[in-house]
Protein backbone atom coordinates (compact mmCIF):
# COMPACT_ATOMS: atom_id res chain seq x y z
CA UNK A 1 0.00 0.00 0.00
CA UNK A 2 1.30 3.57 -0.93
CA UNK A 3 2.18 6.05 1.71
CA UNK A 4 -0.16 8.73 2.24
CA UNK A 5 0.93 11.87 0.04
CA UNK A 6 1.21 14.19 2.87
CA UNK A 7 3.60 12.17 4.89
CA UNK A 8 5.35 11.21 1.40
CA UNK A 9 9.70 11.79 2.03
CA UNK A 10 12.44 10.89 -0.47
CA UNK A 11 14.81 8.68 -0.03
CA UNK A 12 18.20 11.18 1.82
CA UNK A 13 20.57 8.70 1.62
CA UNK A 14 20.08 7.67 -2.20
CA UNK A 15 19.71 11.01 -2.96
CA UNK A 16 23.32 11.32 -1.69
CA UNK A 17 24.81 8.62 -2.65
CA UNK A 18 23.54 8.89 -6.40
CA UNK A 19 24.97 12.61 -6.04
CA UNK A 20 28.32 11.01 -5.66
CA UNK A 21 28.16 7.93 -7.83
CA UNK A 22 27.96 11.06 -10.62
CA UNK A 23 30.80 13.07 -9.16
CA UNK A 24 33.12 10.30 -9.41
CA UNK A 25 32.71 10.54 -13.42
CA UNK A 26 35.11 13.64 -14.16
CA UNK A 27 36.58 13.82 -10.61
CA UNK A 28 39.44 16.13 -9.44
CA UNK A 29 41.76 15.59 -7.23
CA UNK A 30 40.79 18.46 -4.92
CA UNK A 31 37.22 16.91 -4.83
CA UNK A 32 35.36 18.35 -7.60
CA UNK A 33 34.38 17.64 -11.19
CA UNK A 34 35.63 18.31 -14.49
CA UNK A 35 32.92 17.47 -17.17
CA UNK A 36 32.76 19.71 -19.78
CA UNK A 37 30.40 19.97 -22.28
CA UNK A 38 30.61 17.12 -24.74
CA UNK A 39 33.45 15.72 -23.97
CA UNK A 40 34.15 11.98 -23.23
CA UNK A 41 33.25 12.61 -19.43
CA UNK A 42 30.18 14.65 -20.39
CA UNK A 43 29.61 11.43 -22.53
CA UNK A 44 30.01 8.59 -19.38
CA UNK A 45 28.14 11.14 -17.32
CA UNK A 46 25.25 10.83 -20.09
CA UNK A 47 26.12 7.75 -20.39
CA UNK A 48 25.80 7.13 -16.56
CA UNK A 49 22.04 9.27 -16.06
CA UNK A 50 20.85 7.27 -18.87
CA UNK A 51 21.29 4.51 -17.28
CA UNK A 52 19.50 5.00 -14.17
CA UNK A 53 16.26 6.97 -16.32
CA UNK A 54 15.70 3.78 -17.87
CA UNK A 55 16.41 1.35 -14.20
CA UNK A 56 14.02 4.06 -13.67
CA UNK A 57 11.47 2.86 -16.16
CA UNK A 58 11.41 6.47 -17.90
CA UNK A 59 11.11 6.54 -20.97
CA UNK A 60 13.76 8.31 -22.79
CA UNK A 61 14.55 10.60 -26.02
CA UNK A 62 17.24 12.93 -27.45
CA UNK A 63 16.84 16.29 -29.18
CA UNK A 64 18.50 17.38 -31.93
CA UNK A 65 20.74 19.52 -29.57
CA UNK A 66 21.37 16.64 -26.99
CA UNK A 67 18.55 17.76 -24.55
CA UNK A 68 17.55 14.39 -22.96
CA UNK A 69 14.32 13.86 -21.27
CA UNK A 70 13.43 10.65 -18.88
CA UNK A 71 9.25 10.66 -18.93
CA UNK A 72 7.31 8.60 -16.51
CA UNK A 73 3.70 8.11 -17.69
CA UNK A 74 1.17 9.21 -16.33
CA UNK A 75 -2.59 8.16 -15.91
CA UNK A 76 -4.27 10.80 -18.05
CA UNK A 77 -2.03 9.92 -21.46
CA UNK A 78 -3.70 13.41 -23.14
CA UNK A 79 -2.42 15.64 -20.04
CA UNK A 80 0.74 18.07 -20.41
CA UNK A 81 3.61 17.18 -18.54
CA UNK A 82 5.28 17.93 -15.25
CA UNK A 83 8.66 18.57 -15.26
CA UNK A 84 12.13 19.09 -13.67
CA UNK A 85 15.67 19.12 -14.16
CA UNK A 86 19.00 20.95 -14.64
CA UNK A 87 22.18 20.19 -16.38
CA UNK A 88 25.11 17.65 -15.59
CA UNK A 89 28.04 19.59 -17.53
CA UNK A 90 30.17 21.42 -15.06
CA UNK A 91 33.29 24.29 -15.08
CA UNK A 92 36.48 23.24 -15.20
CA UNK A 93 36.86 23.25 -11.63
CA UNK A 94 33.56 22.56 -10.56
CA UNK A 95 31.46 21.16 -7.73
CA UNK A 96 29.51 18.06 -7.09
CA UNK A 97 26.03 19.78 -7.05
CA UNK A 98 25.97 22.74 -8.94
CA UNK A 99 23.37 21.66 -12.02
CA UNK A 100 23.68 17.65 -10.74
CA UNK A 101 21.63 18.03 -8.10
CA UNK A 102 18.95 19.47 -9.68
CA UNK A 103 18.94 16.38 -12.38
CA UNK A 104 19.57 13.84 -9.24
CA UNK A 105 16.61 15.51 -6.93
CA UNK A 106 14.05 14.63 -10.02
CA UNK A 107 15.11 11.26 -10.60
CA UNK A 108 14.75 10.81 -6.87
CA UNK A 109 11.15 11.87 -7.07
CA UNK A 110 10.35 9.57 -9.73
CA UNK A 111 12.55 6.77 -7.50
CA UNK A 112 10.32 7.65 -4.73
CA UNK A 113 6.95 7.65 -6.24
CA UNK A 114 7.77 4.27 -7.99
CA UNK A 115 9.12 2.93 -4.70
CA UNK A 116 5.65 3.79 -2.69
CA UNK A 117 3.17 2.76 -6.24
CA UNK A 118 2.16 6.28 -6.38
CA UNK A 119 0.98 7.03 -10.32
CA UNK A 120 0.39 10.89 -11.22
CA UNK A 121 -2.69 11.93 -13.31
CA UNK A 122 -0.17 14.07 -15.92
CA UNK A 123 3.22 12.43 -17.01
CA UNK A 124 5.91 13.36 -15.29
CA UNK A 125 10.19 14.69 -16.85
CA UNK A 126 13.03 14.87 -15.44
CA UNK A 127 15.80 16.51 -18.04
CA UNK A 128 18.91 17.07 -18.27
CA UNK A 129 19.89 20.23 -20.55
CA UNK A 130 23.15 20.44 -22.67
CA UNK A 131 25.71 22.71 -22.02
CA UNK A 132 24.63 24.86 -19.50
CA UNK A 133 27.64 25.97 -18.14
CA UNK A 134 28.79 27.73 -21.64
CA UNK A 135 32.49 26.52 -21.04
CA UNK A 136 33.42 25.45 -24.06
CA UNK A 137 30.54 26.58 -25.97
CA UNK A 138 29.13 29.59 -26.77
CA UNK A 139 26.02 30.82 -25.84
CA UNK A 140 25.60 29.45 -21.79
CA UNK A 141 22.09 27.53 -21.27
CA UNK A 142 22.48 26.21 -24.97
CA UNK A 143 20.35 23.26 -24.81
CA UNK A 144 17.28 24.72 -23.06
CA UNK A 145 17.29 28.00 -25.08
CA UNK A 146 17.40 25.84 -28.43
CA UNK A 147 14.25 24.00 -26.63
CA UNK A 148 12.56 27.45 -25.81
CA UNK A 149 13.56 28.97 -29.62
CA UNK A 150 16.04 31.27 -28.40
CA UNK A 151 18.19 29.75 -30.72
CA UNK A 152 17.92 27.70 -33.96
CA UNK A 153 19.14 23.90 -33.40
CA UNK A 154 21.54 24.31 -36.76
CA UNK A 155 23.25 27.62 -35.56
CA UNK A 156 23.80 25.88 -31.87
CA UNK A 157 25.18 22.58 -33.71
CA UNK A 158 27.51 25.56 -35.75
CA UNK A 159 28.84 26.48 -32.79
CA UNK A 160 32.81 26.03 -32.41
CA UNK A 161 34.96 25.35 -29.12
CA UNK A 162 38.85 27.40 -29.31
CA UNK A 163 39.51 24.31 -31.52
CA UNK A 164 37.34 24.90 -33.96
CA UNK A 165 35.11 21.68 -32.99
CA UNK A 166 31.29 22.25 -33.48
CA UNK A 167 28.80 21.23 -31.27
CA UNK A 168 27.18 18.95 -34.12
CA UNK A 169 30.54 17.01 -34.19
CA UNK A 170 30.95 16.04 -30.70
CA UNK A 171 26.94 15.32 -30.42
CA UNK A 172 27.52 13.13 -33.27
CA UNK A 173 30.90 11.74 -31.97
CA UNK A 174 29.68 11.12 -28.27
CA UNK A 175 26.31 10.33 -29.26
CA UNK A 176 23.95 12.15 -28.31
CA UNK A 177 22.40 13.98 -31.28
CA UNK A 178 18.88 13.14 -31.46
CA UNK A 179 16.31 13.09 -34.09
CA UNK A 180 13.47 14.68 -31.84
CA UNK A 181 12.87 18.64 -32.62
CA UNK A 182 13.87 20.89 -29.88
CA UNK A 183 10.73 21.86 -27.94
CA UNK A 184 8.68 19.06 -29.40
CA UNK A 185 7.10 17.35 -26.18
CA UNK A 186 4.82 14.49 -26.27
CA UNK A 187 1.31 16.61 -25.24
CA UNK A 188 2.55 20.01 -26.18
CA UNK A 189 4.34 22.26 -23.64
CA UNK A 190 4.96 21.27 -20.00
CA UNK A 191 2.53 22.03 -17.70
CA UNK A 192 4.81 23.21 -15.35
CA UNK A 193 8.56 23.11 -15.22
CA UNK A 194 10.55 23.04 -11.39
CA UNK A 195 14.69 23.22 -11.23
CA UNK A 196 16.03 22.61 -7.84
CA UNK A 197 19.39 24.06 -7.47
CA UNK A 198 21.95 25.24 -4.98
CA UNK A 199 21.52 28.99 -4.43
CA UNK A 200 25.58 29.93 -5.68
CA UNK A 201 25.36 32.51 -3.07
CA UNK A 202 25.51 32.84 0.91
CA UNK A 203 21.55 34.42 1.55
CA UNK A 204 20.07 31.26 2.98
CA UNK A 205 23.20 30.34 4.85
CA UNK A 206 23.16 33.57 6.72
CA UNK A 207 19.68 33.80 7.60
CA UNK A 208 19.76 29.88 8.46
CA UNK A 209 16.66 28.51 5.81
CA UNK A 210 17.20 25.37 4.28
CA UNK A 211 14.43 26.72 1.34
CA UNK A 212 15.07 29.56 -0.87
CA UNK A 213 10.85 30.23 -2.30
CA UNK A 214 12.77 32.04 -5.67
CA UNK A 215 10.93 34.72 -7.12
CA UNK A 216 12.68 35.46 -9.98
CA UNK A 217 16.03 36.02 -11.52
CA UNK A 218 18.06 39.12 -11.99
CA UNK A 219 18.14 40.22 -15.91
CA UNK A 220 22.03 40.55 -17.38
CA UNK A 221 23.96 42.58 -19.76
CA UNK A 222 27.51 41.43 -20.82
CA UNK A 223 30.03 43.62 -22.37
CA UNK A 224 33.14 43.81 -24.24
CA UNK A 225 35.52 46.98 -23.58
CA UNK A 226 38.17 48.15 -25.46
CA UNK A 227 39.89 51.26 -24.02
CA UNK A 228 42.82 52.53 -26.76
CA UNK A 229 45.50 55.01 -25.95
CA UNK A 230 49.41 55.24 -27.39
CA UNK A 231 51.92 52.98 -26.19
CA UNK A 232 55.07 54.82 -24.81
CA UNK A 233 58.08 54.56 -22.86
CA UNK A 234 57.35 54.83 -19.20
CA UNK A 235 60.31 57.11 -18.17
CA UNK A 236 60.56 59.82 -20.96
CA UNK A 237 56.89 60.37 -20.99
CA UNK A 238 55.81 63.00 -18.55
CA UNK A 239 52.42 62.28 -16.59
CA UNK A 240 50.28 65.12 -18.51
CA UNK A 241 51.44 63.77 -21.83
CA UNK A 242 50.35 60.75 -21.73
CA UNK A 243 47.68 58.56 -23.63
CA UNK A 244 46.99 55.99 -21.01
CA UNK A 245 45.01 53.41 -21.28
CA UNK A 246 44.97 51.43 -18.32
CA UNK A 247 44.66 54.57 -16.50
CA UNK A 248 41.23 55.34 -17.94
CA UNK A 249 40.35 51.03 -18.01
CA UNK A 250 40.86 51.44 -13.97
CA UNK A 251 38.59 54.51 -13.79
CA UNK A 252 36.22 52.74 -15.92
CA UNK A 253 35.92 49.67 -13.54
CA UNK A 254 35.81 51.82 -10.46
CA UNK A 255 33.02 53.36 -11.86
CA UNK A 256 31.34 49.88 -13.03
CA UNK A 257 31.46 49.07 -9.16
CA UNK A 258 30.05 52.35 -8.41
CA UNK A 259 26.97 52.04 -10.82
CA UNK A 260 26.15 48.77 -8.96
CA UNK A 261 26.20 50.20 -5.52
CA UNK A 262 23.52 52.98 -6.80
CA UNK A 263 21.24 49.85 -7.86
CA UNK A 264 21.04 48.27 -4.19
CA UNK A 265 20.49 45.58 -3.35
CA UNK A 266 19.59 44.51 -6.75
CA UNK A 267 22.23 45.67 -8.66
CA UNK A 268 25.51 43.69 -9.71
CA UNK A 269 28.36 45.06 -11.31
CA UNK A 270 31.67 42.83 -12.17
CA UNK A 271 34.72 43.39 -14.50
CA UNK A 272 35.96 39.78 -14.42
CA UNK A 273 38.41 39.32 -17.24
CA UNK A 274 41.25 42.18 -18.35
CA UNK A 275 43.92 41.95 -21.52
CA UNK A 276 46.62 45.02 -20.68
CA UNK A 277 48.82 45.42 -24.19
CA UNK A 278 51.41 45.34 -24.66
CA UNK A 279 51.67 44.10 -21.04
CA UNK A 280 55.52 45.12 -20.18
CA UNK A 281 56.60 46.79 -17.14
CA UNK A 282 58.17 49.98 -18.25
CA UNK A 283 55.33 51.01 -20.85
CA UNK A 284 52.84 52.44 -20.69
CA UNK A 285 49.57 50.79 -21.48
CA UNK A 286 48.26 51.53 -25.22
CA UNK A 287 45.35 49.47 -25.30
CA UNK A 288 42.96 47.88 -22.81
CA UNK A 289 40.32 44.99 -22.95
CA UNK A 290 38.23 44.26 -20.57
CA UNK A 291 34.59 42.85 -19.79
CA UNK A 292 31.59 44.31 -17.82
CA UNK A 293 29.20 41.93 -16.34
CA UNK A 294 25.92 44.28 -15.15
CA UNK A 295 22.90 42.42 -13.67
CA UNK A 296 19.63 44.21 -12.02
CA UNK A 297 16.10 42.65 -10.93
CA UNK A 298 14.54 45.17 -13.57
CA UNK A 299 14.76 46.46 -17.19
CA UNK A 300 14.47 50.19 -16.16
CA UNK A 301 17.58 49.05 -13.86
CA UNK A 302 19.94 47.46 -16.37
CA UNK A 303 18.95 50.30 -18.64
CA UNK A 304 19.69 53.08 -15.83
CA UNK A 305 23.15 51.30 -15.29
CA UNK A 306 24.01 51.21 -19.27
CA UNK A 307 23.12 54.65 -19.71
CA UNK A 308 25.51 55.42 -16.39
CA UNK A 309 28.38 53.34 -17.69
CA UNK A 310 28.48 54.79 -21.27
CA UNK A 311 28.17 58.30 -20.19
CA UNK A 312 30.67 57.99 -17.49
CA UNK A 313 33.59 55.88 -20.00
CA UNK A 314 32.93 58.46 -22.33
CA UNK A 315 34.40 61.39 -19.67
CA UNK A 316 36.95 59.07 -18.34
CA UNK A 317 38.41 58.13 -21.57
CA UNK A 318 38.21 61.90 -22.67
CA UNK A 319 40.22 62.48 -19.55
CA UNK A 320 43.07 60.31 -20.09
CA UNK A 321 43.32 61.32 -23.72
CA UNK A 322 41.85 57.93 -24.71
CA UNK A 323 38.93 56.17 -26.89
CA UNK A 324 36.70 53.79 -25.71
CA UNK A 325 34.83 51.45 -27.90
CA UNK A 326 31.92 48.94 -26.30
CA UNK A 327 29.98 45.80 -27.43
CA UNK A 328 27.22 44.45 -25.86
CA UNK A 329 28.06 40.65 -26.21
CA UNK A 330 24.94 39.07 -23.79
CA UNK A 331 21.54 40.26 -22.84
CA UNK A 332 19.02 37.87 -21.00
CA UNK A 333 16.21 40.14 -19.20
CA UNK A 334 14.84 40.08 -16.11
CA UNK A 335 12.74 36.98 -15.23
CA UNK A 336 9.96 36.87 -12.95
CA UNK A 337 8.57 33.39 -12.55
CA UNK A 338 5.32 31.99 -12.26
CA UNK A 339 3.01 32.95 -9.84
CA UNK A 340 1.42 29.49 -9.41
CA UNK A 341 4.82 27.28 -9.53
CA UNK A 342 6.13 30.12 -6.50
CA UNK A 343 3.23 29.31 -5.20
CA UNK A 344 3.30 25.64 -4.79
CA UNK A 345 7.01 25.85 -3.67
CA UNK A 346 5.91 27.90 -0.99
CA UNK A 347 3.11 25.66 -0.27
CA UNK A 348 5.04 22.38 -0.40
CA UNK A 349 7.81 24.17 2.46
CA UNK A 350 5.21 25.03 4.49
CA UNK A 351 3.52 21.78 4.06
CA UNK A 352 6.70 20.19 5.22
CA UNK A 353 7.85 22.82 8.08
CA UNK A 354 10.93 23.95 6.53
CA UNK A 355 11.43 27.39 7.27
CA UNK A 356 12.20 29.40 3.76
CA UNK A 357 12.47 32.85 2.41
CA UNK A 358 11.80 34.47 -0.93
CA UNK A 359 14.96 34.71 -2.55
CA UNK A 360 16.14 36.37 -6.35
CA UNK A 361 18.53 34.21 -8.55
CA UNK A 362 21.84 36.54 -9.36
CA UNK A 363 23.05 33.65 -11.37
CA UNK A 364 21.10 32.35 -14.95
CA UNK A 365 19.63 28.53 -15.07
CA UNK A 366 17.87 26.87 -17.38
CA UNK A 367 14.47 27.24 -15.67
CA UNK A 368 15.11 31.00 -17.13
CA UNK A 369 14.66 30.18 -20.84
CA UNK A 370 12.16 27.32 -19.81
CA UNK A 371 10.30 29.97 -18.01
CA UNK A 372 9.58 31.27 -21.77
CA UNK A 373 7.63 28.53 -23.05
CA UNK A 374 6.54 26.59 -19.69
CA UNK A 375 5.29 28.28 -16.17
CA UNK A 376 8.11 27.71 -14.04
CA UNK A 377 9.32 27.69 -10.78
CA UNK A 378 13.15 26.82 -8.30
CA UNK A 379 13.91 25.52 -5.50
CA UNK A 380 17.51 26.67 -3.78
CA UNK A 381 18.92 25.50 -0.89
CA UNK A 382 22.10 26.32 0.98
CA UNK A 383 25.54 25.70 -0.23
CA UNK A 384 28.95 25.99 2.37
CA UNK A 385 30.23 29.57 2.13
CA UNK A 386 27.76 30.58 -0.72
CA UNK A 387 30.86 28.78 -3.00
CA UNK A 388 30.03 27.59 -6.37
CA UNK A 389 31.83 26.76 -9.15
CA UNK A 390 34.80 26.17 -7.35
CA UNK A 391 36.00 22.04 -6.52
CA UNK A 392 35.38 22.76 -2.71
CA UNK A 393 31.64 23.79 -3.44
CA UNK A 394 29.97 21.66 -1.18
CA UNK A 395 26.52 21.34 0.89
CA UNK A 396 24.30 19.45 3.66
CA UNK A 397 22.69 16.19 2.96
CA UNK A 398 20.02 17.60 5.25
CA UNK A 399 19.62 20.61 2.57
CA UNK A 400 19.41 18.80 -0.30
CA UNK A 401 17.01 16.30 0.95
CA UNK A 402 14.59 18.77 2.11
CA UNK A 403 15.01 20.66 -1.45
CA UNK A 404 14.36 17.60 -2.90
CA UNK A 405 10.86 16.63 -0.89
CA UNK A 406 9.82 20.18 -1.75
CA UNK A 407 10.53 19.73 -5.07
CA UNK A 408 8.47 16.13 -5.13
CA UNK A 409 5.42 17.80 -3.27
CA UNK A 410 5.51 20.88 -5.60
CA UNK A 411 5.42 18.59 -8.49
CA UNK A 412 2.62 16.16 -7.20
CA UNK A 413 0.41 19.55 -6.81
CA UNK A 414 0.50 20.33 -10.20
CA UNK A 415 0.58 16.69 -11.92
CA UNK A 416 -2.32 15.38 -8.93
CA UNK A 417 -2.33 12.34 -7.69
CA UNK A 418 -4.27 9.27 -9.84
Amino acid sequence: MSTPANSLRIDADRLWQSLMDLARIGATPKGGVCRIALTDEDKAGRDQVVQWFQEAGLAVRIDEVGNVFGRRAGADPQARAVATGSHIDTQPTGGKFDGNYGVMAGLEVVRTLNAQGIQTVAPLEVAFWTNEEGTRFTPVMMGSGAFAGVFGAEDIRSQQDGAGITVGAELERIGYRGTVACGDVPGGPFAAYFEAHIEQGPVLEAYDKPIGVVSGALGQQWYDVTVTGMDAHAGPTPMDLRHDAMLAAARMMDAVNRIALDEAPHGRGTVGHVQVLPNSRNVIPGQVKFTVDFRNLSQDGLDRMDLGMRTQFAQLAAQCQCTVELEQVVKFEPCVFHADCVASVRHAAEQLGYAHMDVVSGAGHDAVYVHGVSPTGMIFVPCKDGISHNEIEDAKAEHLAAGCNVLLHAMLERAGIA
